[in-house]
């Protein structure tokens, strides 16, 4: 029941094999997991790393982060101490402060495959292949596949292995077709597709996550608004990042706009594929972004007492850097 560290070579209890001794001895779990805690805690010590503070009434909020400098340029050298973290105003301590470079990754793509994406899907699911090889990591990283129009339809379950993925990538198609034979009517769910991501897959997963956008930026009749498409998002604690290419003849202002907003709310980043930047480059710029990450981690000085949005404010102590992360995160008791 006592395991050596073979790194350290001190000893660290092995919880599930002290669950029945502790529960004989009358010592409370509450009571188990604090000492574990401080013993964790002492360990990382002596090993000179930052340990986390374990809590069983308090939630560890995580922020996902990217700092550039005035070119664009992704900055990967800060330290804890370069950041201030501010809660509805309030300065808070960081808890816990790593960069995120290796760390599991689950990622939703989500393609427009409405009418106005015909002239292009064929460029967005060529490159859709090779951003793919380049970031999966079989057995650790895990991606899902939507195609929205008319109607949002999962094209791939999450799953981490390329050849699935790259099977159901190459069924993603526009619905000409059946528009032209069904007369039926036309329309691009972008709003609901991203609600649909967020709830019914993002919100069970844990660690790093993200949504691609491959989209114009327009919706025509989701249910779902612009501001439930950021709320879900936020609530499953995901990043969305949006691409926006379109047709020369569709799309406009209003698609940016609303891809703009999706993505600064929600700490991802948002892209625009032209005769100057091209899907691949654009997937190289997304991919660097997701293995240059800063992950902090901290309690809130103030209890839940109901469910809520919290604003987050992150920003750094050297002037001229921009943090990309996301502004707030739904406290729950």
């Amino acid at each position: 029941m006592w395991r050596e560290d073979r790194h350290t070579g001190q000893g660290r209890f092995w919880y599930f094999g002290l669950l029945r001794m502790i529960h004989s001895a009358g010592i409370s779990r509450r009571g188990f997991l604090l000492s574990t805690a401080s013993l964790l805690a002492t360990t990382g010590a002596a090993r000179g790393q930052e340990a986390p503070t374990f809590s069983t009434d308090v939630k560890v909020i995580s922020v996902l982060a990217n700092v550039m400098d005035k070119h664009g340029a992704i900055i990967r050298n800060l330290t804890k101490n370069d950041f201030i973290l501010l809660e509805d105003g309030r300065p808070q301590a960081i808890s816990y402060f790593t960069q995120q470079s290796d760390l599991p990754l689950t990622l939703g793509l989500l393609v427009d495959t409405s009418m106005s994406q015909a002239k292009v899907l064929d460029a967005e699911r060529s490159a859709s292949f090779r951003f793919l090889d380049q970031i999966l990591r079989e057995n650790k990283d895990h991606i899902f596949i939507v195609q929205f129009d008319v109607a949002v339809m999962t094209r791939q379950e999450l799953t981490s292995s390329y050849k699935d993925l790259n099977d159901a990538l190459a069924s993603v198609d526009t619905p000409t077709r059946h528009e032209l034979e069904s007369g039926g009517e036309r329309g691009t769910l972008l709003f609901d597709a991203i609600v649909k991501a967020s709830k019914d897959v993002m919100q069970a997963q844990h660690g790093r996550k993200a949504l691609i956008l491959l989209t114009d930026g327009d919706d025509n009749g989701s249910e779902a608004t612009l501001a439930d498409a950021v709320d879900a998002a936020q609530k499953a604690d995901t990043l969305v990042y949006s691409i926006l290419f379109s047709d020369s003849g569709f799309g406009g202002r209003d698609g940016k706009n609303v891809l703009q907003r999706l993505s600064h709310e929600t700490g991802g980043g948002f892209f625009e594929v032209s005769k100057k930047q091209s899907i691949d480059q654009t997937y190289a710029m997304i991919q660097d972004e997701l293995r240059s990450q800063y992950n902090l981690g901290y309690m809130a000085d103030r209890a839940v007492r109901i469910p809520e949005f919290r604003k987050i404010e992150l920003k750094t102590s050297e002037k001229g850097l921009v943090v990309q992360a996301r502004e707030r995160y739904w406290a729950q008791p």
